[in-house]
């Protein structure tokens, strides 16, 4: 398909952060965009700011006042949606071309140089890492974000169009539609056994990923992964690797070992040996593509970081409180062990939303695992997203099992209060759901305003 012969593009489920940073980006490039989702959200109401129009009733009326006709509009879509929702029964119905998010990223990057993070943990932070990184180095890139980064504030870095910074994400094997350049595999721990069935069909799919790359193509692979590549790792014998780790007021100071140089006295400004680990894969695909060392010195010490990955919302002496996306056993443990480096001695509190019922019941035991390590659990129902209740996979099948004593399981109104009683230090809200609607209110009982 040629995108230039495309004057319209459609999305269901405009509000998705993937789908949004693909609206932005055709917006920013002459197409008029239009979309439907299911509930406005701070992204819908950015996208309204743009002159993108959103509605928000799953009703094909509503699309007469957007001027498509089949012969010059793109429908795009996130697997998110059922397949039964009216508008995409009709655009499917009606001669329309019909392409799922990820396809639309193949054709967008397939003719460019394309970088791709691939990875079940840590792709949204080091995808803006890498993107931070090529636009301080002053690349002619666009880098889409599976988050909002909190050196642009947006899930789009727009500098050009010569170079593409993309998540490869496994979920629905949707990164088997890219042929990059560079690209990365940070982690293959078991997810979204919902869609592959067994951890090995999901080992399957990245090594199908990794023969996607054009030839001359380089692939990173975190030291230990069972895939042929450059390696990267902390403290380890590796192509790229982090040595020398210092804390100085909350600062990560390390040197990295390239296969040509040690760049000394590297900074990072975010927690946990798991960032660190992202900061590192940045850099080495930044190498590798060509940018100046001293520049990519100057981004990493500039990150920011994004919104709902370890952000701090208070931050005084006598309290903390950090929000995170973590969903995944492997995530709250990396979570933890940033906030036992930062604060050791300090009493934790944990706030988890469970994320889909599938997940839940796939890693019982590791969430259960994962969560005893804090001093205070606080459990929320679990999120179901696109899911149906499974039978007796629950929150309070899950409270069970966690080791800790010092656990309850509460409803969303009840959850001011309960943080507020708490006697913890640090506070922590964790979770994919629609947790991160609470952070506003938390951060507000907390900080005693009236």
């Amino acid at each position: 398909m040629n995108l230039d012969s495309i004057h319209n593009v459609y999305f269901i489920g405009i509000g998705g952060i993937g789908m949004s940073a693909l609206a932005r980006y055709f917006h920013a490039n002459g197409k008029r965009v239009s979309g439907y989702d299911k509930t406005p959200t701070d992204i819908t109401e950015g996208l309204i700011d743009l002159g993108i129009p959103v509605h928000f009733e799953d009703s094909v009326a509503n699309l007469d006042d957007y001027l498509l006709n089949s012969t010059n509009t793109l429908v795009v879509y996130t697997p998110a949606v059922p397949k039964d929702h009216k508008e995409l029964v009709y655009f499917n119905n009606s001669g329309y071309r019909v392409l799922k998010r990820s396809q639309i990223l193949g054709l967008i990057t397939e003719n460019t140089f394309c970088l791709a993070v691939a990875g079940t943990h840590g792709k949204t932070t080091t995808t803006s890492i890498l993107g931070h990184i090529m636009r301080v180095c002053d690349v002619p890139v666009t880098a889409f974000l599976g988050g909002i980064s909190e050196n642009y504030n947006s899930n789009l870095i727009l500098n050009g169009t010569d170079v593409t910074v993309v998540e490869a994400d496994e979920f629905d094997r949707s990164f088997l539609t890219l042929s990059p350049n560079i690209a990365c595999i940070t982690s293959m721990d078991a997810d979204h056994l919902d869609i592959y069935g067994d951890a090995s069909e999901l080992e399957k799919s990245f090594h199908d990923f990794a023969h996607k790359l054009k030839e001359e193509g380089k692939l990173f692979v975190k030291k230990g992964l069972p895939i042929k590549g450059l390696t990267y790792g902390i403290e380890e014998d590796s192509d790229y690797s982090i040595h020398n780790i210092k804390i100085e007021n909350g600062t990560y100071i390390f040197d990295v070992k390239t296969p040509k140089i040690i760049l000394e006295n590297l900074e990072f400004n975010l927690p946990g040996r798991h960032n660190l680990s992202n900061a590192l894969i940045a850099l080495a695909m930044a190498v590798e593509y060509g940018c100046p060392h001293q520049q990519i010195a100057k981004a990493l010490a500039s990150y920011q970081g994004v919104k709902r990955r370890f952000s701090y919302h208070i931050k005084r002496d006598d309290l903390v409180y950090i929000d995170d996306y973590a969903h995944h056993p492997q995530e709250i443990n990396a979570v933890h062990q940033a906030v036992r480096e930062m604060y050791p001695g300090k009493q934790v509190l944990a706030v988890f939303q469970p994320h889909l019922f599938s997940r839940t019941r796939d890693f019982a035991d590791d969430f259960a695992a994962s969560l005893s390590q804090f001093d205070e659990v606080v459990l929320l129902d679990i999120y179901p997203a696109r899911e149906l209740p499974i039978e007796g996979v629950t929150s309070t099948w899950l409270l069970e099992k966690i080791g800790n004593k010092n656990k309850v399981l509460i409803s969303k109104s009840e959850l001011i209060n309960k943080v507020k009683a708490s006697q913890a230090d640090v506070i922590l809200t964790i979770g994919a759901g629609d947790i991160g609607e609470q952070v506003k209110n938390i951060k507000h009982a907390l900080s005693h305003e009236d």
